[in-house]
């Protein structure tokens, strides 16, 4: 029975998205023992999916640190194959960690399957995924919403919809001020549709900028782990939220979403893309700052019409 290896490291919303990478690679080896190495925040939703066999940690030695490379490399050797999913600097370095192995998938130089196509900086996300898979031999499959994700978290009274406020503490330009989460979170619940807030413990004081102005909103911030917030993204009516991991969950879940983007990020590369077409909206501005309540009420009264 072969052995094989996938890395992808995260962050979230890149992890979700490799989804169908997964599930392609897993269909092309049905019969092989499938391995992840990922990063913490991600072992339990690996866990639960349906493709691995075993789940790695990877904790990101410094190059400083020997041992932690001795040990890192000891995961990455005695597979048949290495599909370098993350394919960023890092994990470049990875391929001469592993003892530059026969079959490995990637960007490294010298691998065997190299992802060579020269615009693949300038292609979302998924299409790049998929188009390395291709240089791979491995047939992409179509994207479908993964059940096994279906059922988890509280259950929360419907209809309701779903505002994700935060975004990277480091990259402030990605966040629609919460005054105006507070204005949407009103207007939803005037049309009797609960405003569910969502994020991690570090975002609860955005929940509560929000709940100040909006008391009848619910916090979930730090609630949840990210089985049990695709749960409550799934049965939400809607999701609004800036450019950020849960966002990519929504839409994977194929729920309705409302994803703002400024300037510190490109829609063209890494916007939420729901499997069916015709549920997700972006509003793109040169500055959130500057985005209008009115526009996001607009664009969210022709989304829960449809």
């Amino acid at each position: 029975m072969s052995r094989i290896l996938v890395i992808k490291l995260g962050a979230l919303g890149d992890f979700v998205q490799a989804f169908g990478a997964f599930a392609s690679i897993r269909a092309a080896f049905p019969h092989a023992t499938l391995t992840l190495l990922t990063t913490a925040p991600f072992v339990d939703l690996a866990r639960a999916a349906p493709w691995f066999d075993e789940i790695l940690t990877d904790d990101r030695p410094s190059l400083a640190n020997l041992p932690g490379l001795w040990a890192l490399s000891k995961k990455l050797r005695g597979y048949d194959r290495v599909f370098d999913l993350q394919t960023s600097g890092r994990s470049k370095t990875y391929f001469r960690l592993a003892g530059r192995p026969e079959h490995w998938s990637g960007i490294s130089d010298g691998c065997c399957h190299p992802h060579g196509n020269p615009s693949r900086n300038d292609m979302h996300t998924l299409a790049r995924l998929d188009d390395q898979l291709h240089d791979a031999g491995v047939t992409p499959l179509p994207r479908s919403v993964p059940q096994w994700l279906e059922g988890h978290g509280p259950e929360i009274a419907a209809p309701y919809a779903v505002l994700v406020p935060g975004a990277a503490f480091h990259r402030p330009q990605k966040r629609w001020p919460t005054s105006r989460f507070a204005e949407i979170a009103n207007a939803l619940a005037e049309k009797g549709i609960r405003p569910v807030i969502v994020g991690t413990q570090a975002e609860a004081p955005l929940a509560q900028d929000i709940l100040r102005l909006c008391p009848t909103a619910f916090d979930l911030t730090g609630r949840t782990t990210l089985l049990e917030l695709a749960g409550v993204l799934d049965r939400a009516e809607l999701v609004i939220g800036n450019d950020t991991g849960p966002m990519h969950l929504a839409a994977a879940m194929d729920t309705p979403c409302i994803t703002l983007f400024g300037p510190d990020s490109d829609p063209r590369l890494t916007a939420p893309l729901t499997p069916t077409a015709g549920r997700t909206d972006l509003i793109v501005v040169p500055d959130l700052a500057m985005l209008p309540t009115s526009r996001v009420l607009t664009c969210m009264e022709a989304m829960l019409s449809r």
